[in-house]
């Protein structure tokens, strides 16, 4: 909605307009709500708390909690300015600013450490973790705050105001506030039933889940906020064919690198596991656990994200409700899956939840696309699609030998380590990219133009 005010007639003046209609609408919004999560925060960790309820921690985790909180309004205001940045295809700020918060735990870790060697408690020190949360947000607004500037908007607050076009705002994200909502309805769901599991369950799960979100985030979530704006411009002026063709390269270039992180990640989910987490109370058993969670998380990588890079054709029509039904579809696949098969499969049978409900999700988007006749997958795109399968299954056999090879290295010093993972690393890409190309598994043209619209 911004865009369309921003590159219409009424240009940069009804752009800021509108920007300081839903600033000034959604911000108090966004407040009052932190403050009744402030408000009711021993009630919200007592549901996800591990029962019986251990006395002793749950004061501090309510503390914990509610120190933390106020980042979702500073997120939500990063998140805001993100989307006027994209409308004028400056994606770099809003791609950049997770790194603030990296950047400003691990100084906070470090500071922490220095801190118990002068006699500071860990309580001590985590509190001051906490904090550093939400110092992070409050410089991760500043810096898209900077840049928002650079672009020439101006940021400005007035008395809410419930406008026609507010009103149209709202109507349209509630849908998809509750579709992204569904995401973490399903993470609490998933809590819920990894606590009913031996202890370590939520470590193991959330081990593998690091490694799973890696390729998710830069990829998925990369291709998925680069096609929204250019989709959005070939919907609005009835374009299907063009609309389509950056939908299929989309997923052609998703499917390209995500097949193969895939592969990688079922095949020597240990050894990686091993290699990046081993050391200090995480010992090989548990590096063991968290890799079989892994091979079973990753089988569903290509169906999330895929759900990254359709959804943006049902955004892009104003169409936010279909997602939310077909999220919750896959949630509600999760719910029954581990109610039936909890005990018997435990933690791994958790991770396969997760992954079954992923392609249940995206089988269904792809056929409601089909169905209203938004998008069908050419045979170009199948044909393409099937050349990366045969790539990345050459690449994972290579995989399954090299590992044997190299696991003298996986737990041994840092400087092995990473000569092993180097080594792993850089024979599959070798062995993938270069098959890949001889089989034409990728159209080189249509990838650089997709790749250099992302930039």
């Amino acid at each position: 909605m911004f865009s369309k005010r921003l590159h219409g007639e009424g240009g940069m003046e009804e752009a800021r307009s509108f920007s300081a209609d839903v600033l000034s609408v959604f911000l108090p919004v966004l407040i009052a709500l932190v403050a009744i999560f402030e408000l009711a925060m021993p009630g919200v960790i007592w549901l996800l708390a591990e029962k019986p309820v251990d006395e002793t921690t749950f004061p501090i985790a309510v503390d914990f909690a509610r120190i933390m909180f106020p980042y979702i309004v500073l997120v939500s205001m990063v998140t805001l300015f993100t989307g006027m940045l994209n409308s004028v295809s400056r994606f770099a700020p809003g791609a950049s600013f997770p790194i603030i918060l990296n950047l400003v735990l691990i100084a906070a870790l470090l500071i922490g450490e220095r801190w118990m060697a002068t006699g500071a408690s860990l309580e001590q020190v985590a509190y001051g973790i906490a904090w550093a949360v939400t110092g992070a947000g409050v410089m991760q607004l500043a810096w898209l705050y900077y840049w928002v500037r650079v672009e020439g908007f101006e940021v400005k607050m007035r008395l809410p105001r419930l406008t026609p076009e507010v009103k149209r705002l709202g109507i349209i994200a509630l849908p998809a506030a509750i579709g992204g909502g569904a995401y973490q309805i399903n993470t609490l769901v998933q809590l819920y039933f990894l606590n009913q599991l031996e202890s370590g369950a939520v470590s193991y799960m959330n081990y593998a889940d690091r490694l799973n979100q890696l390729p998710l985030g830069i990829i998925g979530i990369a291709l998925s906020t680069a096609i929204l704006p250019t989709l959005s411009k070939f919907v609005g002026s009835d374009n299907h064919e063009g609309a389509s063709q950056i939908q299929s390269d989309a997923i052609e270039l998703a499917m390209l690198l995500t097949l193969p992180a895939t592969v990688a990640l079922a095949i020597c989910g240990v050894p990686f596991v091993t290699m990046i987490f081993e050391g200090g109370r995480f010992a090989i058993e548990d590096a063991n656990q968290t890799g079989a969670v892994l091979t079973a998380l990753v089988m569903g990588l290509p169906a999330y994200v895929l759900i990254k890079v359709l959804v943006p054709n049902f955004y892009a029509r104003a169409d936010t409700k279909t997602p939310v039904y077909t999220a919750f579809v896959a949630l509600f696949v999760f719910i029954t899956y581990n109610i039936l098969f909890l005990e018997t499969y435990g933690v791994v049978g958790v991770a396969l939840a997760s992954a079954t409900g992923a392609w249940i999700n995206v089988t269904i988007l792809y056929v409601i696309l089909a169905i209203r006749g938004h998008y069908r997958a050419n045979w170009q795109l199948v044909g393409r699609i099937a050349r990366q399968l045969i790539a990345a299954a050459a690449m994972g056999a290579a995989l399954y030998f090299a590992s044997d090879m190299l696991s003298d290295y996986y737990s041994a010093g840092i400087f092995a380590r990473l000569f092993a993972l180097a080594v792993l690393v850089g024979a599959a890409a070798i062995v993938y990219f270069t098959l890949a190309f001889a089989l034409g598994a990728l159209d080189r043209e249509r990838i650089a133009k997709l790749t250099r619209k992302s930039t």
